[in-house]
């Protein structure tokens, strides 16, 4: 019976994994790396740009760090857009935001953090216009 059970609980285990991993939550990477590149910087504004007593904060902040994962995830190993400006900047971009959110999770962003990862949107904006 000891036997059947050790075989079994790692059975269960994993058809657990399997279901929680399947959640019906769509991605909002579509494979087009400018348009996405496009909604990451709309979203990492309107994480940042919040005040602190918006009702709506810590959604914002929960999303953007799904985005910034899943983007993250999507053109990480992408040999075709690592070279783009664009791309380092927005990474750069991303670090900086997620490590302020691992770090410092009940904290507001600084000032001068704020200022700076706006600064890098919008050369990331610019980037794209420019194509690069």
């Amino acid at each position: 019976m000891k036997r059947f059970f050790a075989r079994l609980l790692p059975l269960i285990l994993v058809a657990i994994m399997g279901l929680v991993g399947c959640s019906n939550t769509p991605s909002v990477i579509t494979g087009n790396y400018s348009q996405d590149t496009l909604n990451m910087v709309d979203s990492l504004r309107t994480a940042i740009e919040l005040p602190e007593d918006a009702p709506n904060k810590a959604e914002a902040q929960a999303e953007a760090r799904e985005l910034i994962n899943q983007y993250a995830s999507r053109y990480r190993r992408d040999r075709s857009v690592a070279t783009l400006t664009s791309f380092t900047t927005i990474r750069t971009a991303l670090n900086s935001l997620a490590g302020h959110y691992s770090s410092y999770p009940n904290r507001p962003v600084p000032e001068k953090l704020k200022q700076r990862i706006n600064q890098e949107l919008r050369q990331v904006e610019a980037a794209l216009k420019r194509g690069a």
